[in-house]
Formats: structure tokens, sequence, C-alpha cells
């Protein structure tokens, strides 16, 4: 058994291919099973966000980790490994309580993330099992330590509120400034709080679902407009920030340059902070237009990065802490169907001796046969008691796999499958006690 996870994010990936390899929620359990059943993979949660897609998977065969680039590379159109990486076992692991603590994101600390996570674990449960619940379960939990433990999160920006920031290159202050949201979600939610406290003077929430932008206005003291009103407004407006759900743009060259036409000289901000991307490139070209996306955020987020960096080495410690205790509970999984391996293998070389020796004893009373079989089953039972033991220690304190392999090569196990009792079944983890929820 392998964990592993292979993908993409903004480190390694530019915009536009991670735009093509974001995938919505109802297209996550077909490409997971998609991946089960042709590629021997065993378990699989998908996490696909603004700036990362990665594949989760416990591998049945060599082959998933190609299967799993192939996936990827037919969204893409292209060889999709030569953006990604790839983590293994203990590196995956880590790896994912990174990204759920907040490090690995582009804004470094960012609580949205750890919903990100929970959600893509949700979304995917019909195709995860016992390790990677426990896994992502244990993502949480160290997400939740790090932030309750450190400082890694105090003062860290959200996307929406970088975003923000960067149309001060425009503007300068905010104060008084006209402002539209396009969407209706979180990030609509905490671009409109960080344009209440920069004193934006009106703020206009539309959404193609008019309740949830009425809902929405209403908290924050803006102004709702349906849908296809919108456009009309957007003549009025200093900063647009869009933030839907679209699968493709809904902020196109034309509705931009016939507000553009009644704007007169004044400068209109677009912050494009949608993946896929709401706004069609080419509106950046038009007069007075002034659009950024995700890409052009690093400036805002590098400045407040240095600000938590002393924060990473607690980070990390909370961490590698709870890596161990992950990979232990691992070890342990794989040590039960050794020793179940092992005692089969034993049980059937003490009823093959001990047949070849009641032959050579010749006529014994019940009695006798019984102190016999006795003997060679409590034998048995002694020189597997240590090994037993110690395995189970091993798999306790984190040298439960190099130990288990050793056992496997020592005892010849891997040339004897084991028989009717089914390992996968007897490594199920028991109730998982530690809790999902912060």
């Amino acid at each position: 058994m392998a964990v592993i996870v292979l993908g993409v994010s903004h480190h390694g990936a530019p915009l536009d291919v991670r735009e093509r390899l974001a995938f919505s929620s109802r297209e996550v359990l077909p490409a997971l099973e998609q991946l089960r059943r042709h590629a021997g993979v065993r378990e699989g949660v998908l996490l696909s966000t603004c700036n990362r897609t990665e594949l989760y998977l416990v591998e049945g065969d060599a082959e998933a980790a190609g299967a799993g680039w192939e996936l990827l590379s037919q969204r893409l159109g292209g060889d999709a490994s030569q953006f990604g990486y790839v983590r293994r076992d203990r590196d995956a692991a880590a790896h994912l309580f990174r990204v759920a603590s907040g490090i690995e994101s582009m804004v470094v600390g960012e609580a949205q993330i750890h919903g990100q996570v929970r959600d893509a674990w949700e979304v995917s449960r019909a195709e995860s099992g016992a390790v990677l619940n426990r896994l992502f379960q244990s993502a949480l939990l160290t997400g939740g330590r790090v932030r309750s433990e450190t400082r890694l999160g105090h003062g860290a920006l959200s996307v929406s509120s970088a975003a923000v920031q960067l149309s001060k290159k425009i503007f300068g202050a905010l104060a008084g400034r006209r402002a539209m949201v396009l969407g209706a979600g979180e990030m609509a939610e905490l671009a409109l709080a960080s344009l209440q406290q920069e004193g934006v003077q009106a703020a206009i929430v539309a959404n193609r679902t008019f309740e949830r932008a009425q809902a929405l206005a209403e908290q924050y003291g803006a102004t709702a407009v349906h849908y296809d009103e919108a456009w009309v407004a957007l003549a009025d407006v200093d900063l647009l920030l869009c933030s839907t759900a679209s699968s493709r743009p809904v902020v196109n060259v034309d509705r931009v340059r016939a507000a553009v036409e009644r704007r007169g000289h004044r400068p209109l901000c677009i912050l494009d902070i949608a993946l896929p991307r709401d706004v069609e490139p080419e509106v950046g070209r038009l007069e007075n237009v002034y659009l950024y996306d995700l890409d052009d955020l690093h400036a805002v987020v590098n400045a407040s990065v240095e600000r938590r960096k002393g924060e990473l080495p607690a980070a990390e410690i909370v961490i590698a802490e709870e890596v161990e205790t992950f990979w232990s509970w691992v070890a342990g999984l794989s040590a039960v169907p050794v020793l179940m391996q092992l005692r089969q293998e034993m049980n059937r070389v003490r009823a093959q001796e001990l047949d070849v020796a009641m032959r050579r004893l010749g006529d014994l009373t019940p009695g006798q046969r019984a102190v016999v079989e006795q003997f060679a089953q409590s034998l048995t039972n002694k020189f597997l008691h240590e090994p037993s033991v110690r395995l189970r220690a091993a798999a306790a304190n984190g040298r439960g796999l190099g130990v288990v392999d050793a056992a496997r090569y020592l005892f010849a196990l891997d040339e004897r499958p084991a028989e009717s009792a089914s390992a996968d079944g007897e490594a199920q983890p028991s109730n998982i006690t530690r809790d999902e929820n912060e």
C-alpha cells in the first residue's frame, strides 16, 4: 500500500494551466471512479481550488500515479506532469497537512483553505476509504492546531482582501469609491468585508440567484441587483470584483466596452479572483481598464508573508508530530495482515509436521494424541508470541513498515498468499477517536 499525492499548484503552474485543470464538484466523483476502475486505485480524493488541483490516492498498483497524470493531461490537452509534483507516503501526508494549515497557499496562513480541504474530502467520500478518511481527518486536526498554537494565521490576508489591496495601485485610498461584487459565495463575502473596512462609499452585489445577493447585500449595507442589471450598473462603479462559479467567462469585451463608453475618462479596476476566470483577458486591453487576476496578487501577498515567516518553524513542528502519528497508524494497518499471514504459515507447518510425527509414533491413545497436539500448538504459539508483540510495538513507534517488510522477507510471506481471511477487512481501523471538528 502506498499513499501518494500528485498535482499542480500556483508554485509551478501558470493560471491558464490551473484554470484548465480545475474540477467542479460534480466532476470529482466520475474522475475518481475512472481511476479506481481502470488504474487499480483503492481510494481517492480530489482537491481543486483556485490555486491547486491535487489527486490523493491509495495506490493499488504501480500504475496509479501514471494514470493520475494521464487523467490530468487529457483534461489539460498536454503533459500536466511538467507543471506538477508527486509526493509519497510520509511526504504525501506532510504535504496535505501543510496545505490544510495554509503554508502552501498563495496567501500563507489564509483560513479559507481549511474549509476547502474539508469540502474536497466530503465531495470525494464515495471514493475515499479508511486510509484517506484518516488522512484528511488528521489534516483538518493539524490545520486547527497550527491556527491555535501558532500565529501563522494572525493578520493573514484572504485572496479577496489581497485583491482589494491590489486595487490601491490604481486609486490609492478606496474611501468614497463605488464597487460592485459579482458573485455571492465565500470569496465575495470576504471581499465585501474588506471593501467596507477600506471605506468604500457604496457597494453593489450581483448574482444569478438574486435572493442570495440580497441576503449578502443586507449583511454589509450594500445594494443587490439582478444579474442582468449588473452590466448597466458597471458604468457607475470604480471597482469590479468577480468571484462566480461559472465554468466560462461572464464578463466579456462587449459588456465592458459599453460601460467604458459611458464612463468618460474614469478608470475601471477589475479584480478577477475566480477560477476558471470570470473575465475575458481581452478586457484588459480596453482603454482605462485595469484587469488583475490571481497571478497578479504575488506582490501584495509577498509583503504579507514576510511578516509571518517567523511562525513557520513552529507550524512545521506541529505538522511533523501529526505526520508521525498518522504514519504509525498506517504502519499498524500493515502489521495486521502480516501477523495473520505469519500465523497461517506457522499453523500450516505445524499441521504438516504433526501429521508426520503422528505417523511415526504409530498407535496412540486419544489422550496421548491430545498431549502431542497440545504440545505442538503451544510451541507454535510461543514461537509467534514475541514476533507478534514486536511487530505491534514497531507499528506504534513509527518503525512498523520497515519491520513488516523484513518479516515478509524472512518468512517468505510474499511467496505464499494469505488464505481466505481478508487482510483488507482486518486492516480497517477501529472507531477513530480523534475529533475531526476543531
